[in-house]
């Protein structure tokens, strides 16, 4: 499971789908689309695009096996309720990281976290490809 914004859907993204991916010898990959309103909460600013449209763009990505909204109040909820053996971070996350193993053991979800690689961050981050899109 992979958590994330994709208000631009770009290939940074699609190079965590695939790291995610490689976590496991089976994959099955959830990605969990932030919600509008806990976008605006961390990155100070609110999405191009709404939660909805998000992940209509997600849904249509072979590399997605299930597509979520994330949680609106409650970010443990819909990790529960997915039940992922494997949680996948990208390179930059800190919202919500802080005793995220811990927390989700005690709601009885025992769950491997692995960190991912940067794929050419001054390239492929979505705030530069946004700055990029609108020249």
């Amino acid at each position: 499971m992979i958590f994330g914004t994709f208000d631009i859907l770009h290939k940074g993204h699609l190079n965590l789908f695939k790291q995610a991916r490689k976590l496991s010898a089976n994959p099955f990959l959830i990605v969990s689309v932030a919600r509008d309103l806990n976008v605006k909460k961390i990155k100070g600013r609110k999405p191009l695009f709404t939660d909805r449209q998000r992940l209509a763009v997600i849904k249509k990505c072979p590399l997605a096996d299930k597509v979520v909204l994330g949680g609106s109040k409650n970010y443990l909820p819909h990790i529960i309720k997915e039940e992922p053996q494997i949680i996948a971070l990208g390179y930059d996350q800190r919202a919500y990281v802080k005793n995220l193993k811990v927390l989700l053991a005690e709601n009885g979800l025992k769950v491997k976290i692995s960190r991912l690689k940067a794929f050419y961050p001054k390239l492929y981050k979505s705030s530069l490809v946004k700055i990029n899109n609108v020249r």
